[in-house]
């Protein structure tokens, strides 16, 4: 390949054009690649384009400015270029030396103050509380703040003053009240939840230096009402402190370290620190047990004066060694310095850390801060920093200590220390940190400074790992550590119909004022009239004389008489109603992980409505979608394949090609068990493997073990070779512990193979070789980085001759081969890795070289040098191992599959079906996201893979144009049209995006943010790596923002949080990164498979549910207020009630809201387990059509004519002339006709929700009935009460037939248009969820979906329903838009038995001849003529049994199985793939002519017959007229003509 040659000195304009042809052809299209390995391997190109691209420039700049620099000797280390744009104050932190005079107020305190180390994701805190949450909800439910706010509050208050009519003014606070007071409560528990687990942060367990002054805090650092009050007394110890140490039991001991990590207590240490050796070296380090739960240690030390590292909590070391130090070393360190000794090491809280501490940290322990190293246990300086926490990595990040500092081991050697840190401000990027330590030099006397970068710095949240020990300096605290900045503040989240609704209600506002002002304008004209009747009989009935003061108080008096339309109670409802939806989710079982013990957990319950809108789905990699386990699959070695594994990848690309040849899973691990126990069989029959564990073995390969036992085999040598390559290359460290999963997995397939990993020293590696031991001296080990892609370990072999063993990346070391290597084993071997690639296996090329003594002698020299560089160190360091690493010889390739969890491919397929797309968002480098990418099916191979890698802005932005040049000539011009949202699997090219953080940096400028945001949301799927906690935040905010559209995030670790918050829907996995994210999130679960039924289930539901019930609630309103509004027509507006004051209070609290919140609660559409066998049907939720301002008006329009019917029927009969009762007492009063209207108008609010009822259970017959005849009922114990005019009312009504036809005929013309709306949509132009409802209530959809029907078989097969349980479901199909499309799978019936189903039969015991068939005409064929077929029935366990008559004697034909016995489907009973029935286009395939269609047939088990059916489509929008058929002479029950 071009972009491998090696050139010398390239010019950088010729550099880049180079590159710019590489990546773009001369249409300024960019270059795609299909496959895994092809991928990879461009990716891999990519980054070393931009790396040389890098180098050159840094050249250029070095020699420019080179020229104006005098003596670099002692020069102070520029700062990094990015930290010029790092705003902020620099900071210095001072140890054991004074402030400046500048940085100290008049009293020589520190006038910087920084932050605590006290964390706080809470919204509120006890004196915020009411406050906050006020505002919170007024912002919430307000649809504009103010006018919200004003309309409550003036309402509330209005009502106080009889002059406006109230009859209750005590009780007109209540409704607001119970409102603000149960959302409080909610928010309250909510908050409760944050603070509890924040506090167990805040007070996790620390080791700091005490007895020591920290010159960067104040002596009393306390505020002035601290101090008033006499609290918090500087040296107090508090109570959290003494309890903390009360239960570690080690307030006293002191803590003393050792180089060895030896750990023993202080009271051991003076009898010890005798008879260590003065080199402070201790026991060997291969002494040192291992606690790694990979390992397998050969060295299980019984002796109990060697205590384990795992056991003890106390740190030793020989106070012999400091002497030693002082002798031979220099640096920050006075060892002249008088010091008081009174320094110790003791225990405190995470909160109680301040910038400037020193602070000790221990092996598995977490960074409670961002430290600066000084000084580690290792006699390097090295420690190792796991920081999956961050980045999502699980690999061990090596860190050092600063080499001015690296000598301090005592708590003495740090009062003799004295060093000033000038480090940068606070700021969130992860990878970037620069500062400088300075101080005086002991021997020289000259100031010196050392920089300090972020190799140097542990972050907070991070674990130390396979180090016994570290000292540091806390240099960012609390808010300001990287890990906090990356987070943010918790958001307050509100729901899209939330929103939404704020239109809804101030269209509502809008009508309510207009019908005031329409009352009070004529009310006034009315009321100036003079002569009228008025004046006789409301003689001093109008407030004031003045006509426009009557029309005020009539303005107000309406406000109050039509508050309803306006839902306040609408409000209380929705939390109720997602309060029991939150209940559901949560008692879920099919979401419920049993290793974790964990459920769903809804810890936002407003938010579930939202759930069923999602159009992207952001996705972390490590911990969320794998399981953070390596298994080794397959191999190459010398050419030949090992392995017989399938890969989750493998088994998603031949599903979508149609193959059914692959074992199911349940098989593939039978089969694979056997292999197992066949090729151990075969290993021991050949040697002794004393370490081998049978059952964490992963490469199964026959053919392996046959090859490496055969003695006089060619292929034997090769396979010894490889293996004791892969031994020997372990970067494993002195307490055996791997750095990553890729190498455990490694080393642990060479142990299982018979070729161990013994133990290292470092001089020493020690493997066993097929039962035989090996000793190899390490002469050098050339460790693996991000650039040189590769690792090489130099050791001098049991025979004396030098071997270089290198394994990497293939691209790498194929450019490293020797001239003269096997050209035929080069191609078989890149073959196989491609193979693997393509796999979804991580792909890792293994090669050797030999080397004279002579070339090793001269090479390390040159080494060395690199190695004791200051300038450049790590570019002179790869310079020196490119070097040696040269003239290699490939001896295999390895394959590692990341693990991923469990349903993770078919959950992103299903999740693909239901129109939703999805972004990875990982830390880890670009190859590893590829491989996780093709291995869960977000990236497969007939797509076209674009790769973003550039390190300016200018070539993002050529990339980026030239990526939507290449999808812009091949899909056209994009389209965004909201109606046409969602992800559709069926267009004619898909093409997927990778970037890397360094390009994600620039696109997410504000110049190129609309480029990427373009070319991002037209791919199918975008994998960003290396991204930064930040950097995952400020994308989901512009496809959020930019799109308009709904985004959900889901992580595992605390690098998730911050985008977890920024997305409308945060999801949280409790996983093995801990539970931050889980904390912070709105919902928290054990797996990312259970995200589907979250969405495509719950989602769905609670997005209709919620959606209707908004709907249902203002009908229901305006229905009510209109009729009152109609009725001041009659008396000169005046405001007079309609309704008895009381039923205006029931109204909305009684009488009509739990019919409402009953839809709103418990409706389902169509059952789960129709839901996820079609998830198609949820594209209606990304493109928000089951709640919009058309069904708005709709609904207002419906209740509008309700509110006509409801009124003038009764006022017409009432007009005709007055009813008298069956006690001879007239029914004429105000009171009869407004009840009789209230009767009316409630019964006809009720019906109508529940027509639009699609799930009628016991609870909802109940609500619905009995909201109505609760009312009945209120009217008969009201009717007792002693009233002016209510009294003896039911006596009145309800005695004369005038009174229930009004009733019956009102509510049957009101409701009378929808019923034949509702009936005619339905009949001829059906929804999705319209026609599956009918096919699993009438039709046999149950049956195949693999769920037993409640009622029981009509008749055996044959009888007179045989037609009728074969016919069809729907014969006509219907119009479907493109988003709609089903997935490309054929229907798979679910293995279950259905009535009717066949039971083969063995031979009969009394000699009977068993035959099995699918019809009867099938058994045409047998010898002799059937005659007298008949169906008897033996008995309920066995079934039905076909017998016939042939020439030859009786014949039995089959046996049927038995109905199954009625079963109600429970909720949980949900499988996790159920693929819908195939699907049917109405128009020919030959309509089109871009169509490739795939032609698909499947005889059904329960049928007859075999159906056909239609594969992928790829056609013009809106072309598509679906249906589920079966047979296209059958009848359609929604024929459409």
């Amino acid at each position: 390949m071009s972009f491998f040659k090696r050139r010398r000195h390239p010019h950088p304009d010729q550099l880049e054009a180079d590159d710019h042809d590489t990546n773009v052809d001369q249409d300024l299209r960019l270059r795609t690649v299909r496959t895994a390995a092809s991928t990879i391997a461009e990716s891999i190109a990519s980054e070393r384009r931009a790396e040389r691209r890098r180098s050159v420039r840094n050249k250029r700049s070095t020699f420019f400015r080179s020229k104006s620099t005098k003596s670099p000797e002692h020069e102070t280390p520029a700062p990094d270029a990015s930290t010029v744009q790092i705003s902020g104050r620099r900071r210095n932190v001072y140890v054991n030396m004074p402030l400046s005079a500048i940085e100290v107020d008049r009293q020589g305190e520190p006038i910087q103050r920084y932050a605590r180390n006290k964390v706080k994701t809470t919204k509120y805190t006890i004196m915020t509380f009411v406050p906050k949450n006020l505002y919170e909800q007024f912002r919430r439910y307000a649809f504009c703040y103010a006018v919200a706010n004003l309309y409550f509050l003036v309402l509330v208050v209005l009502q106080v003053f009889s002059i406006f009519g109230a009859v209750s003014p005590q009780t007109a606070a209540l409704p607001l009240m119970f409102i603000l007071a149960v959302t409080a409560i909610k928010d309250a528990v909510e908050d409760y939840r944050r603070a509890t687990l924040d506090e167990e942060v805040n007070t996790s367990a620390a080791t700091k230096l005490g007895n020591w002054r920290n010159v960067n805090q104040p002596k009393d650092p306390r505020n002035w009402l601290e101090k008033l009050l006499g609290v918090n007394s500087p040296g107090r110890v508090t109570k959290g402190v003494r309890k903390l140490r009360e239960r570690e039991a080690s307030e006293g001991p002191r803590i003393i370290l050792n180089r060895t990590g030896v750990r023993i207590r202080a009271s051991e240490a003076e009898s010890s620190g005798r008879n260590m050796d003065s080199d402070g070296q201790g026991r060997h380090p291969e002494d040192i047990q291992s606690v790694d739960s990979h390992s397998y240690p050969p060295f299980i030390s019984n002796d109990p004066s060697q205590p384990s590292l795992a056991s003890d909590q106390s740190l030793v070391r020989n106070a012999s060694t400091t002497t030693f130090a002082a002798s031979s070393s220099s640096g920050v360190v006075n060892w002249s310095k008088r010091i008081s000794g009174s320094a110790r090491w003791e225990r405190t809280l995470w909160k109680k850390l301040e910038v400037g501490d020193i602070v000790l940290l221990r092996d598995n322990e977490q960074v409670p801060a961002d430290i600066i190293v000084l000084s580690t246990s290792d006699s390097e300086g090295l420690c190792y920093l796991e920081t999956k926490n961050l980045d999502g990595e699980t690999n061990l990040k090596p860190r050092k200590a600063i080499n001015a500092t690296s000598h301090i081991l005592s708590e003495e050697d740090i009062e003799r220390s004295s060093f000033v840190l000038d480090s940068e401000p606070p700021h969130p990027n992860l990878y970037l940190y620069n500062g400088v330590l300075r101080f005086q030099d002991r021997n020289s006397g000259e100031s010196k400074s050392e920089p300090v970068t972020i190799n140097e710095m542990l972050l907070r949240g991070c674990s130390v790992r396979n180090t016994a020990w570290v000292i540091g300096l806390v240099v960012f605290t609390g808010k300001n550590t990287k890990i906090m900045l990356n987070g943010g503040d918790t958001p307050s989240k509100r729901s899209k119909i939330e929103k939404e609704t704020n239109f809804n209600v101030l269209v509502n506002f809008v009508v309510l004022i207009l019908m005031c002002t329409i009352a009070a304008i004529l009310n006034g004209i009315f009321d100036s009239h003079a002569g009228t009747s008025a004046a006789v009989f409301e003689a001093d009935s109008n407030p004031s004389s003045s006509g426009v003061v009557d029309a005020f108080v009539t303005f107000a008096s309406c406000l109050i008489a039509f508050q309803n339309i306006v839902p306040i109670s609408l409000y209380i409802s929705i939390e109720i109603v997602k309060t029991i939806q939150a209940f559901f989710i949560s008692q879920d079982i099919d979401m419920y992980y049993k290793p974790l013990d964990s459920p769903c957990v809804p810890k936002t319950w407003n938010l579930s409505d939202d759930l069923g809108q999602i159009e992207y789905i952001f996705s972390d990699k490590t911990g969320t979608l794998t399981q953070n386990v390596m298994e080794f699959q397959k191999c190459s070695i010398n050419g030949v394949t090992y392995g017989e594994a399938i890969t989750e990848a493998q088994r998603g690309a031949e599903r979508r090609e149609g193959r059914a040849d692959l074992p199911n899973p349940e098989e593939q691990f039978t089969r694979i068990a056997e292999l197992r126990q066949r090729m151990q069989h075969k290993l021991a029959q050949g040697f002794k493997n004393h370490y081998v564990q049978p059952d964490k073995v992963t490469l199964v390969s026959t053919k392996l073990a046959e090859d490496l036992t055969d003695r006089s085999g060619r292929q034997r040598t090769h396979i010894i070779s490889f293996f004791r390559a892969l031994s020997v290359t372990q970067p494993y460290l002195l307490e055996y512990k791997a750095e990553s999963p890729d190498e455990s997995a490694l080393v642990g397939t060479a142990r299982d193979v018979g070729f161990p990993f013994i133990g290292k020293s470092r001089e020493r590696i020690d493997i066993e070789v097929m039962g035989q031991p090996e000793s190899y001296v390490l002469l050098k080990v050339l460790e693996f980085n991000s650039t040189r892609k590769r690792m090489s370990v130099i050791v001098r072999n049991p025979r004396g001759q030098i071997e270089l063993y290198c394994k990497g990346a293939d691209s790498v070391i194929y450019e490293r081969l020797a001239e003269d290597h096997d050209t035929e084993l080069k191609e078989k071997t890149s073959k196989d890795m491609d193979s693997f690639a393509n796999s979804g296996l991580r792909t890792l090329c293994v090669a050797y070289r030999s080397m004279s003594d002579e070339e090793y002698l001269e090479w390390s020299q040159v080494y060395d040098a690199a190695a004791s560089s200051i300038k450049d160190r790590d570019e002179k360091i790869d310079k020196a191992c490119a070097l040696v690493e040269h003239s290699l010889h490939v001896l295999g390739a390895t394959a590692l599959e990341d693990k991923l969890q469990e349903g993770v491919p078919e959950a992103i397929e299903r999740l693909h079906a239901a129109g939703i797309k999805l972004w990875i968002l990982t830390g880890d480098k670009v190859q590893t996201a590829i491989e996780i990418a093709f291995s869960c099916n977000l990236l497969k191979n007939d797509m076209e893979v674009m790769i973003l890698s550039a390190d300016a802005v200018d070539g993002t932005r050529v990339q980026l144009e030239a990526a939507l040049n290449k999808i812009a000539s091949v899909l056209g011009p994009p389209s965004w049209d909201p109606s046409r949202r969602g992800f559709s699997s069926n267009a004619k090219a898909s093409f997927a995006v990778v970037i890397d953080g360094d390009t994600l940096r620039y696109a997410l400028d504000p110049t190129l943010k609309p480029l990427f945001l373009n070319l991002g949301t037209q791919c199918e799927t975008v994998v960003c790596c290396r991204v930064s906690p930040a950097q995952k935040a400020l994308t989901v905010r512009l496809v959020k923002e930019g799109r308009d559209a709904m985004t959900l995030s889901i992580g595992d670790g605390a690098n998730d949080v911050a985008m977890i918050q920024e997305a409308n829907i945060g999801v949280g996995l409790y996983g093995l990164e801990g539970s931050q994210a889980a904390m912070s999130a709105d919902y928290a679960f054990g797996q990312f498979r259970f995200l589907t039924k979250l969405l495509i289930v719950h989602g769905r539901w609670s997005y209709r549910r919620v959606a209707d019930m908004h709907s249902n609630f203002f009908y229901k309103n305006v229905i009510w207020t209109l009729a009152m509004f109609w009725f001041l027509i009659y008396n000169n507006f005046d405001a007079t009630y309609l309704y008895e004051y009381t039923f205006i209070l029931l109204y909305n609290l009684l009488f009509t809201s739990l019919p409402v919140m009953a839809l709103g609660a418990f409706d389902q559409d169509i059952n789960a387990k129709a839901a996820m066998a079609f998830p198609q049907l949820y594209v209606r939720g990304i493109r928000g059509l089951e709640y919009t301002r058309t069904k708005f008006w709709l609904y207002m329009l419906d209740g509008l004519y309700q509110s006509v019917v409801v009124f003038y029927i009764p006022y017409f009969v009432w007009t005709a002339g007055p009813a008298v009762s069956w006690n001879g007492k007239a029914i004429e009063s105000l009171s009869d006709f407004g009840t009789t209207i209230a009767v009316a108008a409630i019964v006809t609010a009720n019906t109508y929700v529940g027509i639009n009822t699609h799930y009628w259970t016991f609870i909802t017959w109940v609500i619905i009935l009995g909201s109505s005849l609760t009312m009945f009922l209120w009217i008969v114990i009201y009717s007792f009460f002693e009233s002016f005019d209510f009294v003896d009312e039911v006596q009145r009504l309800w005695g004369d037939v005038t009174f229930w036809a009004i009733v019956v005929l009102t509510v049957a013309i009101a409701l009378l248009p929808s019923v034949f709306v509702k009936f005619v949509k339905t009949s001829f132009a059906p929804e999705d969820q319209d026609v599956i409802r009918y096919m699993w209530v009438k039709g046999d959809l149950k049956d195949r979906l693999g769920i037993r029907n409640n009622r029981n078989d009509p008749a055996p097969m044959g009888g007179p329903s045989s037609e009728l349980e074969a016919g069809p479901i729907l014969g006509k199909p219907r119009t479907r838009s493109i988003s709609e499309m089903p997935i490309t799978d054929g229907y798979e019936p679910a293995p279950t038995h259905s009535p009717g189903d066949y039971t083969p039969l063995t031979e009969k015991p009394d000699g009977r001849t068993t035959l099995v068939g699918s019809s009867v005409e099938e058994f045409s064929s047998l010898p002799g003529h059937l005659t007298g077929i008949a169906v008897t029935t033996e008995d309920e366990d066995i079934g039905s049994t076909l017998t016939a008559t042939s020439s030859t004697g009786p014949v039995h034909i089959a046996t049927l199985s038995p109905s199954p016995p009625p079963s109600c489907y429970p909720g949980s009973d949900i499988s996790i793939l159920s693929p819908p029935p195939s699907l049917q286009f109405q128009h020919s395939l030959q309509a089109y002519s871009r169509i490739t269609p795939t032609s698909y047939s499947r005889s059904l088990h329960d049928q007859h017959s075999t159906y056909s059916g239609s594969g992928n489509l790829s056609v013009p929008l809106d072309s598509f007229e679906m249906g589920i058929c079966q047979s296209q002479q059958d009848t359609n029950p929604y024929q459409t003509g």
